[in-house]
């Protein structure tokens, strides 16, 4: 395999906490030396970092690549290359596809396809239930052995407390997380997005904040006498940051991702385009602006600790539908880098060195990938020598404008379009093979 050297940049490495100018080497897929004014003369390959932030392979916790089931949307391939062109460098897979992964045998094919097609590394999110139908405990001992690096019925609520009670009891041996789509079915029944004034006006069935902060404080209440690692998925309101809080206080094994819509927008954009906007309608439902404080706040006191971009593409004819009818979720493998730089680092909500860790060392705890000493996730989310060649180049003052045209992937269902923003992944490079590079003038 050809050997690459990334120098002049600034490296940050939150696992060591690292944060100095240096170069990084790579050869055969592992990084071999990084230091200062590294010898350019064995590289077969150079990449000028002068001027960007290198840092580790980011790791996103929480997409959804549609494949198998439902290609039209996304494919492995094209959510990959999203992946890549995202500064993205390992994405771990939700399981709400057709079949659902809930045994061993659509593990091993997630593998074999991001084997076959995929251009960063791909890792499976297994199912809690059979079918993710939420009655019957999945094969989460075969899911674990076969690679999953969690378990979740994401698209659905664990709903039943009972079954609930049983999958912290099962999963807590494996060592992985319990990560939890938090929404109370009998209290958003018929509801489109978030109750309050837009909602109102605009004559639609309100999604109350209590939906999700009942079922969090439900699992953790199951879990105090199980200890099994609890993850809360796209929190949204305020009063859930408050539950997360108090449960890391008491020491309870509970984290909780924030992903960037959640950060940026109100349920006000519902009203934008003429109104009824489909482009602004996901799971869970953007909310007000004190939930965004308050997330903001769960972010810079540590509360919630994993940044994640919920990337849910849709076709535009399904988009296309009336509001209600119309499928939840956004893309956000293209644009969520610059999305956090923008409501994490320019708003001064926190600095660089913590924003790279909720997207590296962080996710990379979550997934178990800290502890394992072989296998698919061993030593990512770190840059040291003898570790992983991932890494992802950054230049901060990079200004450019969010064009869905241009993304990658398949489907174009942001938000976002037309936004201008600052920073972005110049360079991705997964085990020492650069898989995106954007040429800079």
């Amino acid at each position: 395999m050809p050997s690459l050297l990334i120098t002049g940049g600034r490296v940050i490495d939150p696992a060591s906490g690292l944060d100095k100018p240096a170069d990084i080497a790579i050869a055969d897929g592992i990084v071999v030396a990084i230091g200062p004014n590294l010898d350019r003369g064995h590289a077969d390959r150079v990449i000028d970092a002068e001027g960007c932030i290198v840092t580790p392979g980011l790791i996103d916790p929480h997409v959804h690549l549609r494949e198998p089931g439902r290609e039209e949307a996304e494919t492995i391939a094209t959510g990959t290359a999203a992946a890549v062109m995202g500064g993205f460098t390992t994405v771990c897979c939700m399981p709400n596809t057709t079949p659902a992964i809930d045994d061993d045998s659509v593990v091993e094919f997630i593998f074999r396809q991001t084997e076959l097609a995929g251009k960063c590394r791909v890792v499976p999110v297994g199912a809690v239930s059979k079918g993710r139908k939420g009655e019957e405990l999945a094969e989460i001992g075969l899911m674990a052995r076969a690679g999953a690096v969690g378990f979740s019925d994401d698209g659905d609520c664990v709903a039943s407390a009972g079954l609930m009670l049983r999958a912290l009891q099962y999963i807590k041996p494996t060592g992985l997380a319990l990560m939890q789509h938090c929404q109370e079915m009998t209290l958003t029944r018929g509801a489109a997005m978030h109750a309050g004034t837009v909602s109102t006006r605009l004559g639609l069935g309100g999604w109350p904040r209590v939906a999700e902060e009942v079922v969090i404080e439900r699992d953790v209440r199951l879990n105090r006498g199980v200890g099994c690692a609890y993850h809360v998925q796209h929190l949204s309101s305020g009063g859930s940051v408050e539950i997360v809080r108090r449960a890391r206080a008491e020491k309870q094994p509970v984290t909780a991702e924030a992903s960037p819509h959640h950060l940026l927008l109100t349920h006000d954009e519902v009203e934008r385009h003429g109104g009824y906007w489909t482009g602004a309608k996901m799971n869970p439902p953007l909310r007000e602006r004190d939930d965004i404080d308050a997330v903001l706040k769960g972010i810079a006191d540590g509360t919630i600790t994993v940044l994640a971009t919920d990337h849910a593409p849709h076709t535009a004819e399904s988009k296309a539908l009336d509001f209600e009818s119309a499928p939840f979720g956004i893309v956000g493998l293209e644009t969520a880098l610059a999305l956090y730089i923008q409501a994490l680092i320019e708003s001064g909500a926190t600095d660089w060195m913590r924003m790279i860790a909720m997207m590296t060392v962080e996710p990379a705890r979550l997934c178990g990938f800290d502890r394992a000493k072989a296998g698919p996730g061993a030593g990512l989310g770190r840059l040291f020598v003898g570790g992983p060649g991932d890494a992802t180049v950054i230049d901060p003052e990079l200004r450019w404008t969010i064009e869905p045209a241009e993304f990658a992937g398949k489907c174009r269902n942001t938000p976002f379009a037309g936004r201008g923003v600052k920073g972005r992944a110049v360079a991705t490079v997964v085990a020492g093979e650069v898989m995106f590079e954007m040429a800079r003038v």
